[in-house]
């Protein structure tokens, strides 16, 4: 397979040090997307995870590896922490191993535009106000991808292609998780529209999506624990949301703006 090469790469919700992460996805994505610049949109380590049980495999590390590999070889690396990786945002302007570490940065586009790049979670209620329901959410969330995952094994096992997710299912059944993330959206672009930028581009809710609120841009990298999502920036400034399956990416066409925005 080629390389595809980007101007910008944005992929957030990796929960490294936990079982959930798609971690053989999420390298084949990094071998085969090349960036000027690659944004790491927030808990991409799960210090949630870890402090509970310490969990750390080969591809885990190997994620790093390639993420260092990058930035030696001139891939700018900015690290945005999230709530799962919280003790990181100690560490504001910090450059560690060529990767920068900034708890929010605007990230211009080559048509222009101005997007303020943040984990999110700043604009989520429950996760600044009421931390141990957020954890117990997270708690529940992990369960179901768990369940998935065991889901995965047996369809491999009998050798069914299926990218099904049983998290995401029944995230969009229960009405008020669904009405969560219109908040969410609804939430960050009230705070945002009237500073001056174009758009935000965040992660932290696992529900990848580009969309026009208000004249105001709200783009959600997704996550590589269930989607497997990332959202790139072409040459001309052209922002794609990019499902990516291992060993054959798929465009999500229908969810991208083909226009330079």
């Amino acid at each position: 397979m080629n390389h595809n090469i980007y101007r910008t790469i944005w992929i957030s919700d990796l929960h490294l040090g936990s079982a959930q992460c798609q971690a053989d996805v999420l390298l084949d994505f990094l071998k085969h997307n090349e960036s000027e610049k690659l944004y790491l949109v927030g808990d991409i380590i799960d210090f949630w995870a870890l402090s509970k049980k310490i969990y750390w495999p080969r591809h885990h590390n190997t994620v790093i590896q390639k993420v260092l590999r990058k930035a030696r070889h001139g891939t700018q690396v900015i690290y945005i922490p999230g709530n799962h990786d919280e003790n990181i945002r100690q560490y504001d302007n910090y450059v560690f191993g060529d990767i920068t570490v900034k708890n929010s940065d605007v990230h211009r586009s080559a048509s222009g535009k101005q997007f303020l790049v943040v984990h999110g979670d700043e604009y989520d209620t429950i996760a600044q106000c009421h931390k141990w329901i957020a954890k117990l959410g997270s708690e529940g969330y992990d369960f179901l991808l768990w369940v998935n995952r065991f889901l995965r094994m047996t369809r491999g096992w009998f050798d069914i292609q299926s990218s099904f997710s049983l998290a995401a299912y029944v995230k969009f059944k229960v009405k008020n998780v669904v009405q969560f993330i219109s908040d969410y959206e609804e939430s960050i672009v009230s705070t945002l529209k009237d500073q001056g930028l174009d758009g935000v581009i965040c992660g932290h809710i696992h529900h990848a999506e580009i969309k026009d609120i208000n004249g105001f841009l709200y783009i959600n990298t997704g996550d590589f624990v269930e989607s497997c999502t990332a959202i790139v920036e072409h040459s001309n400034g052209a922002l794609e949301l990019v499902k990516w399956l291992k060993t054959e990416p798929v465009i999500a066409h229908d969810e991208s703006l083909e226009a330079t925005l």
